[in-house]
């Protein structure tokens, strides 16, 4: 009887430990201020409305995770996030806080993203330096899977006898996250709307991946960020991803 009641504990701690190894959710709860956004992560949408519990693969948990929240009325955000293995045990809490758009038909004092009379202020490409967006400071975050892609960025402008077009430029290797500037000649606040930021990665043996940023939504935000989820040569995912482009 006793052999019979050991063996019983051991099944039972056996079968513990293998329900704990093989456990590849973890729960987080979103939520943001005010309730009811949009939320993405890492470009995806995850759910409709705030707030809610996510229940996430290891896989994407023990990673760099980007979180987007949209809301009528209201400013996009973005949310770079990370927890580490203990953390993701007590069911961790994204909190958004979000800012409410102005109105379009107010009249315009001042503009939190640039200096006074910035907004206005007109350019020629020949005379950099004179405005306050050329150096601008703002948050850059890049990240892949798998990292160690190199990261490419180039400008595109559509107002090019004031921000004219750049070769690839050669930033670093996947993640990067830091605090640096455009640096684009001939740059306003006025103009941005009109000029595109084009990252590219790429990694040996996976496909090349581009995304394009708004320049003035970059500094609406004073953030840059992106992930890109690299697709191997020769598969079914990367013929579509050439198809599409």
């Amino acid at each position: 009887m006793k052999q019979i009641y050991i063996r019983s504990i051991i099944v039972m701690m056996f079968l513990a430990v293998n329900v704990t190894l093989f456990a590849k959710n973890y729960d987080i709860t979103v939520t943001s201020d005010p309730e009811g956004a949009v939320v993405y992560l890492n470009g995806v949408v995850v759910s409709n409305t705030t707030p809610c519990v996510l229940s996430l693969d290891k896989k994407t948990v023990t990673k760099t995770m980007i979180f987007k929240f949209e809301k009528e009325g209201y400013k996009t955000k973005s949310m770079t996030v990370s927890y580490t293995k203990n953390e993701l045990k007590y069911k961790p809490m994204v909190f958004c806080k979000m800012e409410k758009k102005q109105n379009p038909n107010a009249v315009r004092t001042s503009d939190p993203t640039v200096t006074v009379g910035q907004s206005r202020q007109r350019v020629d490409r020949s005379n950099p330096g004179t405005t306050d967006m050329e150096k601008t400071i703002l948050r850059w975050f890049f990240d892949s899977d798998p990292r160690g892609a190199r990261i490419y960025y180039r400008v595109i402008s559509n107002v090019p006898n004031e921000v004219k077009n750049t070769n690839e430029t050669y930033l670093t290797t996947t993640p990067l996250e830091e605090t640096r500037g455009f640096n684009i000649i001939g740059l306003t606040y006025d103009n941005s709307r009109n000029v595109t930021i084009e990252i590219k990665v790429s990694k040996r043996g996976y496909e090349d991946q581009v995304k394009r940023f708004n320049v003035r939504q970059a500094l609406d935000q004073q953030e840059i960020s992106g992930f890109f989820e690299l697709v191997p040569k020769d598969t079914p995912q990367s013929k579509a991803l050439e198809t599409n482009n």
